[in-house]
C-alpha cells in the first residue's frame, strides 16, 4: 500500500485485550493504527508489537471524557496521518455498588466513560466521514446493553445508552454510507486482569471457552469489510461453551 493510499484505524481505549487486539488486526492490512488512552505512555508496547510486524503506530494521550481532547485528537490524526477510515470506541469500566448507596460521582464517571466518550468520538469522525461519503465506526458493547444486574446500575445503564447511541447514529449514517455497528462481547475475555478476577473460569474451561482478543478482533475486520447490501449494525460474541 503506497503512502498515498495509506488510512487510519483509530482506537480509543487501546491496551492489552480488546481494543490493541483490533488496532494490531487493522495495522496488519496496512492501515496507520491510532491508539489512544487516557495515559497514552502505556500504549508503548503495543506499538513496539505492530512495528515488529512490520506496521505503523502512534500512541496518543486523550481523556475520552474531555470534549475539547478529543476534538484535538482526532484533528490532529486526520492531518498528521490521514482520513479515519475506521474508527472504533472500546474505553469502559464498571462499578459495582447497591443502589441504596451509589455514589453520583462514581455513577456519573461511569456513563461519562462508557457513553459520552463514545459520542464524542462519533460525533468527531462521523463529520468527517460524511464528508468523504465512506467510514465505520464500531463500538464494543457488553452484556449489560441487553440487561441490568443486581449492583451494576451504573454499568448497564451507561451500556443500554450505548446501544441506543449507536442504534441512532446508524439509522442515521447507513444512508451516507458510514457503517455503524454495536458488538456486544458476552462473555469473559482472556486479558491479565479477568485471570486474576476469574481464574476458577479459566481453569475449567477448555482454551477457547473464553473470548480470545483476536478473534474478537478478526470480527471487528470482518464487519469493516462487509458489503454494504447486507450490513449489520449489532452482533453478539460469546464462548462456545457460555451459557446464555
Amino acid at each position: 500500500m503506497s503512502e498515498e493510499q495509506k488510512k487510519v484505524a483509530l482506537v480509543i481505549g487501546a491496551g492489552v485485550a480488546t481494543g490493541g487486539a483490533v488496532a494490531k488486526r487493522f495495522a496488519r492490512e496496512g492501515y496507520i493504527a491510532c491508539m489512544a488512552r487516557r495515559q497514552g505512555e502505556k500504549l508503548q508496547g503495543l506499538i513496539d508489537e505492530i512495528e515488529a510486524e512490520g506496521g505503523e503506530a502512534y500512541g496518543y494521550s486523550c481523556d475520552a471524557t474531555e470534549e475539547d481532547e478529543v476534538v484535538e485528537l482526532i484533528e490532529k490524526i486526520e492531518v498528521e496521518h490521514g482520513p479515519i477510515e475506521m474508527a472504533c470506541y472500546n474505553a469502559a469500566v464498571g462499578a459495582a455498588h447497591s443502589i441504596t448507596d451509589f455514589p453520583a460521582k462514581v455513577y456519573e464517571r461511569v456513563w461519562r466513560i462508557n457513553t459520552f466518550g463514545a459520542f464524542l468520538m462519533g460525533r468527531e469522525v462521523s463529520k468527517r466521514m460524511v464528508e468523504r461519503g465512506r467510514g465505520t465506526i464500531l463500538f464494543t458493547g457488553a452484556t449489560s446493553a441487553l440487561r441490568g444486574k443486581a449492583g451494576l446500575a451504573a454499568f448497564a445503564g451507561s451500556k443500554h445508552a450505548l446501544r441506543a447511541l449507536t442504534e441512532s447514529m446508524a439509522r442515521e449514517l447507513f444512508p451516507q454510507n458510514i457503517h455503524v455497528a454495536h458488538i456486544i462481547i458476552d462473555g469473559p475475555i482472556d486479558t491479565p486482569l479477568i485471570r486474576k478476577m476469574q481464574p476458577k473460569t479459566f481453569e475449567e474451561r477448555p482454551e477457547d471457552g473464553v473470548l480470545l482478543p483476536d478473534d474478537i478482533a478478526e470480527t471487528y475486520w470482518t464487519i469493516h469489510q462487509q458489503p454494504r447490501s447486507a450490513w449489520l449494525s449489532e452482533t453478539t460474541l460469546r464462548p462456545w461453551v457460555e451459557p446464555w
